[in-house]
């Protein structure tokens, strides 16, 4: 009976990968070919505490090739207690709006809180959202509203990928990073949009009002990305995109130790509960116990060859199977070498998913300085 679960569970994560490698295939490349645009943008960054580099996220966004008079920058400070403020306003005179939050009811969810307030303030048609710790090229915003007024979709979940790695561990999130990235397009290519990193987000100004905004997801700290593309997917379904286009790629960093990296993780597990279409919920549930399957015969295995075999051939399975799913993604990010990593996350994962599948939806997590859940 063992057995045939174990391998029940092995054929469903195999039928999850194939539907996501061909959700990712049905994804066309975007190619972008307009020259003039109409579309007011407001680009919008909820930022905490980011001196050391926020700087170099407005220089990127001051760069950009979109047309000056159709942009609006708001950068709202979630009571930092560094210089991100001073650093902001130091750009007022090229057009940086600075929003600053005052200190009044405790709330769990100050990034939502922050980027509501810009959306009220802001006088754009498109709320394109990034964060206080991104790069990007000159193309970005660019791409995003071409593909905007070429496609008409009313919310646009644009590519995510860390860079500039300094170790080992590092070369390993990003590997992780984009099986997360890949199944959040995968989705969408399939007609199913589930996921998406608000990093490279893109949605319409009545759109957000006409869903309610954060209302009814704004008791948890995280969820302002997807949670949000939930909500618009359930009112309108099919006009989500996902942009697969280089030049729409932001960048970010993976985290430089491993307890950022499990409080960042847990962060994104305690959404899941709340996902409202509960098909997903129940693929994750059956992923995540693919995952304990693996790990119970590995340790079984001590004691019994038989469980040993039957870990290797699921763990066979799933190497080979996530080897062809990740391949092509890591070719779009143009570092297809990251897959040779893969003999290693594998293993790896296997216990941090677990993990993070129980403590994310059972304790608190630090963000940002703050204990919330």
């Amino acid at each position: 009976m063992h057995s045939i679960i174990s391998m029940l569970l092995t054929g469903i994560y195999l039928c999850v990968l194939i539907y996501l490698i061909k959700g990712w295939a049905m994804l066309k490349r975007t190619k972008l070919s307009l020259t003039t645009f109409k579309t007011k943008v407001t680009i919008l960054i909820a930022a905490r505490n980011e001196e050391a580099g926020i700087h170099l996220t407005i220089e990127d966004i001051l760069a950009q090739d979109y047309p000056k008079h159709l942009t609006e920058i708001i950068i709202v400070d979630d009571h930092s207690t560094d210089r991100t403020a001073d650093i902001i306003r130091s750009y007022a005179e090229q057009g940086v709006k600075l929003y600053q939050m005052r200190a009044g009811e405790a709330l769990n969810s100050y990034k939502k809180a922050a980027i509501a307030e810009a959306i009220a303030m802001s006088t754009g048609e498109l709320m394109v959202a990034t964060d206080a710790d991104c790069r990007m090229g000159s193309k970005w915003l660019s791409s995003v509203v071409s593909y905007y007024e070429t496609e008409n979709p009313v919310m646009i979940s644009s590519p995510v990928t860390y860079f500039q790695e300094k170790s080992l561990f590092e070369l390993l999130q990003t590997l992780e990073f984009s099986y997360l990235i890949g199944i959040g397009a995968a989705f969408i290519g399939n007609g199913r949009a589930s996921t998406c990193n608000g990093a490279n987000f893109a949605y319409r100004k009545d759109v957000f009002y006409e869903v309610g905004g954060f209302k009814g997801i704004d008791d948890l700290a995280s969820g302002d990305d997807e949670l949000l593309l939930q909500k618009v997917a359930e009112v309108y379904p099919g006009r989500i995109g996902f942009l697969k286009n280089q030049e729409a790629i932001v960048y970010t960093h993976a985290k430089p130790t491993l307890e950022e990296f499990l409080q960042q993780r847990r962060r994104w597990a305690s959404k899941s509960t709340r996902y409202k279409d509960k098909k997903i919920v129940a693929m994750a549930v059956c992923i995540w116990l693919f995952n304990v399957s693996l790990l119970a015969n590995a340790l079984l295995g001590f004691y019994d060859i038989y469980f040993f075999k039957l870990f290797c051939v699921q763990f066979a399975l799933k190497y080979v199977f996530e080897t062809v799913f990740l391949l092509p993604i890591t070719s779009f990010w143009k570092r297809p070498a990251l897959v040779g990593l893969l003999i290693l996350l594998s293993p790896i994962h296997i216990l941090y998913f677990v993990y993070v599948g129980l403590m994310g939806n059972t304790r608190k997590y630090a963000w940002k300085g703050r204990l919330v859940r």
